[in-house]
């Protein structure tokens, strides 16, 4: 399994207790969708390793309590603290028509009501104080806000995404 096949779930937080337990940090906006899980990849000197869980316990927040399958002390589960862990994108629950994973998004053209097509989404930007589209425009990269204001509509059919840039948002990447 590579990383391109897969999604970021969250990652191992810290040693939980005495056990092998670990607490686990979830950064998906339904964690309950997960409460099942049996087993999970975790990123392992860059790559990914399946690893069989006994349990994993949603908690408050964003937070799970999670027993891998033969971890059973301290010293086995320290060096997993930090780890990221991942999950295969077919696991993702299935959207409504007008929603979307930021991921599906990567190639979609993107056409702005002025300034007509600008170029294809080449990266997207998970940033703790706002998401972004990373576009290739005039060869260069013009970060779009993912925000309703900006983004109007996703048309996956199409691969399109239409939007409404603020005044003034290209030539900030255009000036030299």
């Amino acid at each position: 399994m590579n990383k391109e096949q897969c999604f970021q779930l969250g990652y191992v937080a810290k040693v939980h207790g005495l056990r092998g337990e670990v607490m686990v940090v979830l950064d998906v906006d339904y964690p309950e969708d997960y409460e099942d899980l049996e087993h999970i990849f975790l990123e392992q000197k860059g790559r990914l390793v399946p690893f069989f869980l006994e349990h994993f316990v949603l908690q408050a927040g964003n937070k799970a309590l999670a027993k891998f399958e033969d971890f059973d002390t301290i010293e086995q589960v320290e060096p997993l603290v930090g780890s990221g862990i991942y999950l295969p994108l077919t696991a993702l629950p299935e959207l409504g028509e007008d929603q979307y994973y930021y991921h599906e998004l990567i190639g979609f053209e993107v056409e702005d009501e002025k300034n007509g097509v600008l170029g294809p989404v080449e990266t997207i930007y998970d940033l703790e104080t706002q998401d972004l589209l990373g576009v290739s425009y005039q060869n260069k990269e013009v970060l779009i806000p993912i925000q309703d204001e900006i983004i109007l509509k996703v048309d996956k059919a199409a691969k399109k995404v239409f939007c409404r840039l603020p005044e003034g948002l290209l030539d900030i990447y255009l000036e030299d």
